[in-house]
């Protein structure tokens, strides 16, 4: 299959926003980590901190997957321009590889999250609030 220069560059939005997304949590989870209180550290707070570690150690593969596909997708554009078709068609194969991963470690990294904050919900032993969204619309 033959690809045009466009096709490998109509991923740079795309990869650029999923690097601005995958900032954006690395600097939510290292606002939590500066902020975590370990006066009164338990079980709990053990757990959170095995959490808190995988999910960095995630975003860093995510990041590092991301770039890499963002490198290879120039480096194929490159090639294509150059005209060779066939390599700048298997290195823009790869970057879409190393995008597909880094998509995967981000559902991963979303899925730690969610059981971390599950943990600390139960923690807090509140009971669940029963709203009916029917009574506020009624109201």
């Amino acid at each position: 299959m033959d690809i045009t220069l466009t096709t490998p560059a109509m991923l740079f939005p795309a990869i650029s926003l999923l690097l601005l997304a995958y900032t954006n949590r690395f600097l939510a989870l290292a606002s939590i980590i500066r902020n975590f209180d370990l006066s009164d550290s338990n079980e709990n707070d053990q757990q959170q901190i095995k959490s808190l570690r995988s999910r960095i150690q995630l975003i860093k593969n995510m990041q590092g997957a991301g770039m890499g596909s963002f490198f290879l997708c120039v480096l194929s554009m490159l090639a294509i321009y150059a005209e060779y078709q066939t390599i700048g068609s298997t290195i823009f194969a790869s970057s879409l590889v190393l995008l597909l991963y880094s998509l995967w470690l981000s559902v991963r990294e979303i899925h730690i999250s969610v059981e971390a904050l599950d943990l600390h919900l139960s923690h807090l032993n509140l009971p669940a609030k029963k709203r009916s969204w029917h009574k506020s619309k009624e109201s």
